[in-house]
């Protein structure tokens, strides 16, 4: 399946977003990243968070790719909480498409998934966490003292425990771990 087949939301799948009606919102740093996929996602807005294109990078590795129809709702829910996008991009070329933020690898018994620098790998069998590594934040070691050794459906999660960067993408790590291994 591509990357690009948004809104046929199924319970317990992904939405991914279908390319000739997408659009990308670039944000300065990060931080206004979470800010407004936390705002998109309290809404209901159908968003995925993605990598930008190399043509339109701005310092932040991460852009919300959104419906395009979507565009003035999405805007004014943003406005309305303070939070601006530095640039709305339609995807309208195939090299402005976002890249997929995770990286996953089977190793067997193992499933190990990566999101910007962190990696989580689980066993596939029992479902407990194995490992977590990358990053260089001051709270992946307390995340991995936290997180390994429980099962990934009573690990908490790094979002509500982490404070850094490195939690954020361990978080987007967990939840696609959690939809790969958990039944729906």
């Amino acid at each position: 399946m591509s990357i690009f087949t948004f809104f046929q939301r199924k319970p317990g799948k992904p939405a991914v977003l279908e390319d000739k009606d997408c659009g990308l919102l670039v944000f300065e740093n990060t931080t206004e990243v979470i800010r407004a996929e936390n705002v998109l996602k309290a809404e209901g807005c159908e968003i995925r968070l993605m990598g930008p294109p190399p043509e339109i990078q701005s310092g932040c590795d991460l852009v919300i790719v959104f419906p395009l129809m979507e565009k003035l709702n999405i805007l004014r829910a943003l406005t309305d909480r303070g939070v601006s996008p530095i640039d709305v991009v339609p995807v309208s070329s195939p090299l402005l498409h976002p890249v997929d933020l995770f990286q996953v690898k089977d190793y067997g018994a193992y499933l190990m998934v990566r999101a910007a620098n962190m990696k989580l790998c689980v066993d596939k069998n029992s479902r407990r966490i194995v490992n977590i590594s990358g990053g260089g934040c001051p709270d992946v070691p307390y995340l991995a003292y936290e997180m390994v050794g429980k099962s990934i459906g009573e690990a908490p999660s790094p979002r509500k425990i982490g404070h850094t960067l490195c939690g954020y993408a361990l978080d987007l790590a967990f939840e696609e771990i959690k939809r790969r291994c958990l039944p729906s």
